[in-house]
């Protein structure tokens, strides 16, 4: 590839690291995660300018207190969103974002509060003042406190019911570069989101590629025609790049394409994991796939109640290895579990219940042993050797 092969072992090996973060943290600041790298980054930042923009079709804005990588929008996908961050969350993110653009320099929390809850009486969204709403609205402000955009001067935005009187400081430079899609061009929401999404200027070449870096799983299903084709063709030249650039394994298969990272750096959403709803949606996959393909070898359709029926029987089979607040509502953890295998694009809603993709037998889990087989080492008695001191032919 022209953009590391003129560069010397090193320098390369750096660009692939600083392209590497910036896939993970698209804002990248000195005071913030991994911002040690942002000199790196400052340092090649034409190379990696270069790269992102032939290779993705990404704009990189780079600066000597921040770096911004523009990625194009998810579309109607939601599963690309930030964890921890609801629905409301996000009406509530991009109230603030609007509100803060006429802000200035510093504001008190309980301002800025009330300007958030007019410029929703504006728009016609309901904004009631009640429990979760509050816990919607602290999320947004504390997602963009995390990204350096607001900082709490005095006091703290913090998960109260009641909250709290703070001072905020507004970085207008970092707020600046939050928005990638073009607000300008929008007629309207819906126009906008489209226009986030459109494809680079390569068009399927970028599309494509923008899927493999961006989701954990492309199914050939799931594209267009004109991309299922490309994709199909370039495989193997898609495989050596993604290496090369930015450290990604791909596996082909007969149903699509996963990009993994075998350092799991790229990924907000580890998968297996440690928690409850991760090693129950792990060990769900192997009755979730026991039944006879429904559209083979893509995907297998499993009703709800089958789904819940899995969940259920492994809390009754080992009610210790789980936390209590999921097995005490079964309800709950049933949704979360779909929830992971959704986000990891392993399932899909259907009619019928969900449609679990064939990719899932990646993760089906292998037991240590089989403990009914298992049998105990047979004893071996030592070895008597055939003769002794006392045989015949040794006696004086």
């Amino acid at each position: 590839m022209k953009h590391l092969d003129a560069l010397s072992e090193i320098d390369a090996a750096n660009v692939v690291r600083c392209a590497r973060t910036l896939l993970r943290r698209p804002l990248l600041r000195a005071d913030g995660p991994d911002g040690e790298l942002l000199g790196l980054v400052y340092r090649h930042r034409a190379t990696l300018q270069d790269l992102f923009a032939s290779l993705l079709g990404y704009r990189l804005v780079v600066e000597r207190r921040f770096a911004r990588l523009y990625k194009s929008g998810p579309g109607h996908d939601d599963t690309r969103g930030v964890l921890g961050l609801s629905r409301r969350g996000y009406v509530y993110l991009a109230l603030t974002l609007a509100v803060l653009t006429g802000t200035g320099r510093q504001t008190l929390l309980s301002r800025l509060v009330a300007d958030i809850r007019s410029a929703a009486a504006e728009a016609g969204i309901a904004a009631p003042d009640d429990v979760t709403e509050r816990r919607a609205l602290t999320a947004a402000l504390r997602h963009l406190v995390s990204l350096g955009v607001l900082q709490e001067t005095e006091g703290s935005v913090a998960q109260d019911v009641v909250p709290q009187e703070a001072l905020i400081t507004i970085d207008t430079d970092l707020l600046g570069q939050l928005v990638t899609g073009p607000v300008g061009e929008a007629r309207d929401p819906a126009h906008l989101v489209e226009l986030a999404a459109r494809p680079g200027p390569r068009g399927v070449e970028h599309a494509v590629r923008r899927k493999l870096v961006e989701t954990p799983l492309v199914l050939y299903a799931d594209l267009p025609d004109d991309q299922a084709e490309w994709l199909r063709r370039n495989q193997r030249k898609e495989t050596a790049l993604l290496e090369q650039a930015f450290g990604l394994h791909t596996e082909c298969r007969v149903e699509g394409v996963l990009a993994a990272d075998p350092e799991d750096f790229l990924t907000d959403l580890s998968f297996p994991g440690v928690s409850t709803v991760a090693r129950i949606a792990l060990l769900a996959l192997p009755d979730l796939l026991a039944d006879e393909a429904e559209d083979p070898p893509a995907r297998y359709v499993v009703t709800a109640g089958r789904l819940r029926e899995v969940c259920a029987a492994l809390v009754e089979d080992y009610p210790a290895a789980w936390s209590k607040q999921f097995t005490d509502d079964l309800d709950r953890l049933v949704a979360e579990v779909t929830e992971l295998l959704r986000r990891m694009g392993l399932a899909v809603p259907c009619d019928e219940g969900w449609s679990i993709s064939a990719a899932a037998h990646r993760w089906l889990p292998s037991p240590d042993g089989d403990p009914e087989r298992e049998q105990p080492e047979p004893v071996v008695a030592p070895e008597v050797p055939s003769w002794s001191l006392f045989d015949e032919e040794y006696v004086s």
